[in-house]
């Protein structure tokens, strides 16, 4: 299907899901997808010689209490960085208002390194600049009109095993940033022959301007 959407190279599609969620593992396996799973995907592939690095989660035929809460969660966290995004803040900006390691199951950063995080995309999957709170609050990176990168939150759920995991390309205008990856992912969607987010059917087209950072988004008018 990416390569009839006009993708040139798919590079791979990490598949997670059920209790693989959480922790996550960042490694394939041959685990069947079943009815009430969490899943979550990561799309790697390219488009004229530019690589594109997203996530999108789903619950599988129907969504429980603890995937709900645990998606908004994971929006949240986005929403508040993608927020932050304009030339001139920096990196450390950007991870502050994301959790630390321990307040979501991890002993330190380095063990929860790549779950909130983000970084650069373009001729590679990983370029600079890197968002973490392993690195970033002793090395940051200021950011300039033009950058393109991921970023990316996760949290687990209530119920021990599942996770959502969300992933957003955004470039770095003059004034802000917008929004580039297509897919939805304001809500949790359930899995089926349509999209359906908890609230009802889903457009598979966003628009191509996000309003989480314009300022009616950041309630300045």
């Amino acid at each position: 299907m990416l390569y009839d959407l006009g993708s040139e190279y798919v590079e791979g599609v990490n598949a997670i899901s059920g209790e693989r969620c959480s922790p996550h593992p960042h490694v394939y396996s041959d685990r069947l997808i079943r009815p009430g799973d969490p899943a979550f995907f990561d799309i790697l592939h390219s488009y004229q010689g530019y690589r594109t690095c997203y996530y999108r989660t789903f619950a599988v035929g129907s969504a429980s209490t603890a995937q709900h809460d645990a998606y908004k969660r994971a929006r949240e966290y986005m929403d508040r960085a993608i927020a932050l995004v304009r030339p001139g803040a920096t990196t450390a900006d950007i991870v502050a208002v994301w959790p630390k390691a321990e307040e979501f199951g991890f002993a330190n950063e380095e063990a929860a390194f790549a779950l909130q995080y983000g970084h650069g995309v373009g001729l590679s999957i990983w370029e600079k600049p890197i968002f973490s709170r392993l690195v970033s609050f002793d090395h940051p990176e200021v950011l300039v009109e033009g950058m393109v990168f991921a970023l990316e939150t996760y949290w687990p759920s209530a119920d021990g095993w599942g996770a959502a995991r969300i992933e957003e390309e955004v470039v770095v205008t003059a004034t802000g940033c917008q929004v580039i990856t297509k897919f939805p992912a304001e809500d949790l969607l359930v899995a089926g022959q349509r999209y359906y987010s908890v609230g009802g059917p889903l457009p598979l087209q966003r628009d191509s301007q996000s309003h989480l950072n314009t300022p009616a988004g950041r309630g300045e008018i």
